[in-house]
C-alpha cells in the first residue's frame, strides 16, 4: 500500500497543486522533492536546470541519472487542521518519473505522520486522519 498526500509546490512565483507518494525508502540528507519532468514544465523549469548538477541515484530497479537544482521549490501539505508549514526543497528531476516523490526527509519536515500504510492513515504534526 501507499501513502499520497496533496502539496502545492511553488518556484518563482509559479505554483502547482499535486499529489504526490510518500517514500520513506527515499533516503537522502537533504528535504527533497522528486518531480516528473511534466511538473518541472510547469514550474517553468528548465532542463537541465540552470545551476544544478547531474547525479546518480540507486534504487532496488537499478540506478539512474536525475538532475538536482538546490532549494529549487517551497513545498507545503494541503488540507488538514494543522497550520501546515512551508519547507524549502531540492528539486530532483530524472528523465522517467510518473509522478512526484517526497523523500522521507522532506516528509519529516512537511510534519507528516503516517500511522497506517495499508489504511492510508497519515496527519501532520500528530493529527492522523
Amino acid at each position: 500500500m501507499v501513502v499520497r498526500i496533496p502539496v502545492r509546490v511553488s518556484r518563482n512565483g509559479r505554483v502547482v497543486e499535486v499529489v504526490a507518494l510518500l517514500n520513506s525508502g527515499y533516503e537522502v540528507s537533504t528535504p527533497q522533492l522528486l518531480i516528473p519532468v511534466w511538473l518541472a514544465r510547469k514550474l517553468e523549469l528548465r532542463l537541465p536546470p540552470a545551476g544544478s548538477w547531474e547525479e546518480v541515484f540507486g534504487t532496488a530497479g537499478g540506478s539512474f541519472k536525475v538532475w538536482v537544482a538546490r532549494r529549487g521549490a517551497v513545498v507545503r501539505v494541503l488540507g488538514g487542521d494543522v497550520e501546515p508549514r512551508d519547507v524549502m526543497v531540492d528539486i530532483v528531476v530524472p528523465p522517467l518519473a510518473d509522478e512526484p516523490l517526497v523523500s522521507g526527509r522532506l516528509a519529516g519536515a512537511l510534519e507528516i505522520a503516517v500511522e497506517d500504510f495499508a489504511e492510508r492513515l497519515w496527519g501532520l504534526g500528530g493529527s492522523v486522519r
